[in-house]
């Protein structure tokens, strides 16, 4: 089977009905309920999810699972004191063999980008429901993989993109933007001038002894271990997407939710590394990519050198209408009217609700009660056997747009999207690279056999 046949047939079986029409932002579940949980990938976000989790619901966590020991024991230390039966979960080097208890009803996974869709699938496969940091992919193949897969076996799926729950952003949307004080929209910038992109040029090192570097890497291409590829994987295109699957997905996705957007038309690219070239990382520190739909355009921007625009709003985007302008970023937002009174809105913290916040380490506080949200938002989901507020569909957009971008850039020309077939309209070259190679033994997988 071609490339555009495969892709055809894969998008076919992608909208079987498997749950209630729509999605919910209902946060109304069984608070008393125990459900076991896994966690795959116990790192920085891994651990700042659970422990939301653990906020909401008096879950029992069953098991982690990391290829670094050492991370692995730490995290399991820290859930102890945070779970109600003090038990430290067992701990697991290889997702394959803690799936294979089928003792876990919510899995949750935070792996790097390349390690998203292989655990996701089989997560979904032994009959769990997934919350899934985004992006949920390094390709769209894998993308398309995992939507059949959690339709296939009827499994929810919440995606990371927390925008989606953020207090004040619903407020923007449903007082705003729904209210229509914006007027006629054709043109959103979403932004990050965040200096993110590592600039570290270390030597090739010893694998450590604790650290599965053959396991690390998995599909993606094998190179000698390198401290900050481990450790720094999100300045690396084997591992991830860049700051565009990294940061423009949430913006981009904050926007097709607040104006309830589908697929793009199409997308297009153009940036690279212009200004920070001395490092090892192969990521762009200057990319631009704008998103077409339907009379309307989304820009993104990003530049990690230099001084952002507007300081106070230095990874966000903003709405034009023809009567007025929103500006929204994960800690406020400004409506300016052509008219009228400017209206201003800060992030809410609950930090006396939630004392422990005040002393995670490395929490984003300002982010917490939205991941708590989401993580009510998707328990209600699960009672209810309903789409959560970012399904996996969404995600699956949202995601796959940033990766289009991204091969924008690479081809040098914009990209059709044809969303029924589920491929880049007229464009044989841009298909081929819809999918990534896969290391051996690991195989690619396909939306035909999930």
């Amino acid at each position: 089977m071609d490339r555009r046949s495969f892709l055809h047939t894969a998008s076919a079986g992608l909208g079987l009905p498997a749950f209630a029409a729509g999605q919910s932002s209902d946060r109304t579940y069984d608070k008393g309920k125990v459900r076991r949980v896994g966690l795959i990938g116990p790192g920085w976000y891994g651990k700042c999810d659970l422990f939301r989790l653990i906020q909401v619901s008096p879950v029992n966590v069953v098991s982690i699972c990391d290829v670094n020991k050492q991370t692995a024991q730490r995290a399991a230390e820290l859930i102890a004191t945070r779970q109600a039966s003090k038990k430290q979960p067992r701990i697991y080097g290889d997702y394959r063999e803690m799936l294979r208890q089928k003792d876990i009803d919510l899995c949750l996974i935070a792996t790097p980008d390349h390690w998203h869709a292989l655990p996701a699938i089989e997560a979904i496969k032994a009959g769990c429901d997934l919350y899934l940091q985004k992006p949920i992919s390094v390709d769209v193949a894998e993308g398309q993989a995992i939507l059949a897969a959690a339709r296939k076996y009827k499994r929810v799926v919440q995606i990371g993109t927390q925008r989606r729950s953020t207090p004040h952003l619903i407020e923007a949307r449903d007082q705003i933007l729904k209210e229509g004080k914006l007027g006629k929209i054709a043109l959103v910038e979403i932004c990050c001038y965040y200096p993110m992109r590592a600039r570290e040029n270390p030597p090739n090192a010893p694998v450590p002894d604790y650290l599965d570097w053959e396991m690390w890497t998995g599909p993606a291409p094998i190179y000698p271990y390198n401290p900050m590829r481990s450790n720094r994987w999100r300045a690396f295109m084997e591992y991830g997407n860049g700051i565009v699957g990294d940061m423009a997905i949430h913006m981009y996705d904050m926007t097709r939710w607040m104006l309830d957007l589908g697929w793009p038309i199409a997308v297009s690219s153009s940036g690279g590394i212009y200004v920070d070239k001395s490092g090892l990382s192969n990521i762009s520190d200057t990319q631009t990519a704008t998103f077409h739909h339907d009379g309307l355009d989304i820009v993104w921007t990003h530049r990690t050198w230099g001084q952002p625009p507007d300081p106070k709003y230095p990874w966000a985007a903003t709405f034009y209408g023809d009567k007025g302008t929103l500006k929204a970023s994960v800690f406020s937002y400004d409506f300016t009217p052509a008219q009228g009174t400017p209206i201003h809105k800060d992030v809410t913290y609950e930090l006396e609700q939630y004392p422990e916040d005040k002393t995670e380490e490395r929490l984003e506080k300002h982010c917490a009660p939205a991941i708590r949200g989401h993580m009510q938002n998707l328990l209600a989901s699960i009672d209810a056997r309903s789409k959560p507020v970012a399904d996996i569909e969404q995600g699956f957009i949202s995601t796959s747009a940033c990766i289009l971008a991204n091969m924008s850039a690479q081809l040098g020309r914009s990209l059709k999207w044809d969303a029924a077939k589920g491929q880049i309209a007229g464009d044989p070259e841009a298909n081929k690279l819809l999918a990534r190679p896969y290391r051996q033994p690991w195989a690619h997988p396909d939306a035909r056999t999930v």
